[in-house]
């Protein structure tokens, strides 16, 4: 079952704390540190979103939740664990009798190319709508300022799952909140381009804030440029669009303007896992704290850029400050 917990109540609370939910996967992650040496983690692209908003904001001005449907074994409840010493809320997440999280490996050849086996055909993710438990996920995110979700999100699910998943953003929508959506597309996950895309396009038609990364665009879509996407986002009604560009920035289309935000160049870039995800949680920071959407590319960068000269998605703590 999902608990009641909600966003901080009381006039003061309404005014000045904003409140997010992402909803997505988190999976046991094992980095091969030798040929049968293996480093656990945890890692999913929404999670180490909610992770770094969390850092942004130190428990100050956002409450982050994350909703996912974990199992009751040791590795679910140490992820928890990871959550609540990062911050992030935990108060919705699904308990599944009997199940596991997903699992992946990472391998790293001579070259620093990375490599990816998973393991998450019964992860209990999966099963995060089932059993009508959307009825009682509107009801705990019912106020929330912000939804946020991925392409991974969408393809975890099964059909109808992401039906219900549809019909909660437009109930959430109708109450105020505001949708996020990475598009983060990756093949492996759909039966097909045609699927793929007709769910994305239905996901598009119900979001605020879109943070496609073009190389994904042009694979699913088959657009020739940054501006070829924020159109086609626009013409599904997206009104504010962010490009992700990877070293060459980020293009922003909204309110009839459109503008290059650059990085910063950095040395050295040692592993540009999560790059795209921290960049969403300094986005996402500034535009619910009513920064400029310009400025709020400016602080993802900056989080960006500092991630990729650390290994792992999830960097140390102590050199946060500096980034951000």
């Amino acid at each position: 079952m999902i608990t009641g917990e909600r966003p901080e109540q009381g006039e003061a609370a309404f005014k000045h704390r904003k409140s997010v939910a992402a909803i997505g996967e988190c999976m046991v992650e094992l980095a091969h540190v030798g040929p049968q040496s293996l480093q656990m983690a945890f890692g999913g692209d929404t999670s180490n979103t909610a992770v770094y908003l969390a850092r942004l904001t130190n428990g100050h001005e956002i409450d982050v939740h994350f909703v996912t449907a974990l199992g009751d074994d040791l590795y679910s409840e140490a992820m928890l664990a990871f959550w609540q010493e990062e911050g992030v809320k935990t108060g919705h997440i699904v308990r599944l009798q009997g199940r596991l999280p997903g699992l992946y490996t990472i391998r790293t050849d001579e070259f620093g190319e990375r490599s990816f086996t998973y393991w998450r055909g019964q992860a209990a993710a999966r099963d995060l709508l089932k059993e009508q438990r959307d009825v009682d996920l509107e009801k705990a995110l019912f106020g929330f300022d912000l939804i946020y979700l991925s392409g991974i999100t969408l393809s975890i699910l099964d059909p109808g799952q992401r039906e219900a998943l549809l019909a909660l953003l437009d109930r959430l929508r109708a109450t105020g909140s505001k949708i996020a959506f990475d598009g983060n597309f990756r093949i492996a996950g759909w039966p097909s381009l045609n699927v793929a895309r007709d769910w994305f396009r239905r996901l598009l038609e119900r979001t605020d804030i879109a943070l496609p990364t073009f190389d994904d665009e042009v694979q699913l879509f088959g657009d020739p440029d940054e501006r070829a996407v924020a159109k086609r986002l626009h013409s599904f009604g997206v009104p504010e669009v962010v490009v992700k560009l990877g070293p060459r920035g980020c293009f922003l289309s909204g309110q009839h303007a459109e503008t290059f935000v650059d990085t910063e160049p950095v040395e050295p870039v040692i592993d540009s896992t999560a790059a795209g995800d921290s960049f969403n949680a300094g986005y996402l920071k500034g535009r619910l704290l009513d920064v400029s959407a310009k400025d709020a590319a400016r602080l993802g960068h900056r989080l960006a850029g500092c991630v990729v000269q650390h290994r792992g998605a999830i960097i140390p703590k102590n050199v946060m400050p500096t980034c951000a």
